[in-house]
């Protein structure tokens, strides 16, 4: 049976056989003897989005009492869920989101602190997913954006959009009528200053063989 650390882009973790591109966490969530969660869904404002694989490190999940190993489809959707790139394990796309979020702010660069406490006010509403108002039309929302539409969410890409399922994507669909944005505003601030996040490779064969 699968464990309870799957990350859905509405911050949602759940118990479901996807594993996915990458790993990350939110501090100490739960208990080592029994592998499943505490009642808390996080314990620090740094939500990261980590390697699966670093250097020579090895990890049993959940089986001790340090971070609680959460793990998403691809990138899209950890940084809708409000997860940011690891300054450890994968300091360029880190220092990279770094930038484009300063970018998308008008601001100076900022420490890593100062993002997360940032993330923090966007990515919750009295302890549940904040929904954002879309800024703009669909078709001018950038690449790795994930949206909601009826209960739903889907990742923007090439324009079009790909629903995700507990089993991965589906798609492409029909463009949805958008209700809100899930990637919080600074993380799609960084976006349109051209940070991309990495996409499950599914998307790319989903997309028609004559774009």
């Amino acid at each position: 049976m699968s464990l309870q650390n799957r990350v859905t882009p509405f911050g949602d973790i759940v118990a479901i056989p996807q594993r996915g591109m990458f790993t990350g966490n939110r501090g100490i969530i739960h208990d080592p003897a029994t592998r499943t969660l505490l009642n808390r869904r996080w314990a620090c404002k740094a939500w990261l989005v980590c390697l699966c694989k670093y250097k020579d490190r090895w990890r049993a999940v959940m089986g001790r009492r340090s971070w609680t190993e959460l793990f998403f489809l691809d990138e899209a959707v950890a940084v809708a869920a409000g997860h940011r790139p690891c300054f450890v394990c994968r300091r360029p796309a880190a220092e990279a989101f770094r930038d484009a979020w300063a970018q998308g702010r008008k601001a100076k660069l900022p420490r890593a602190a100062e993002i997360d406490a940032v993330l923090h006010t966007e990515r919750l509403d009295r302890g549940r997913k904040r929904l954002h108002a879309l800024p703009a039309g669909i078709d001018e929302l950038p690449d790795g954006t994930v949206i909601a539409a009826a209960g739903e969410a889907y990742a923007l890409a090439q324009g079009r959009a790909f629903r995700w399922t507990v089993h991965g994507y589906e798609g492409p669909v029909e463009m949805p009528r958008a209700n809100a944005v899930l990637t919080p505003p600074s993380t799609l601030g960084a976006l349109r200053a051209g940070y991309r996040p990495m996409l499950h490779p599914s998307i790319d064969t989903m997309q028609p063989a004559n774009r």
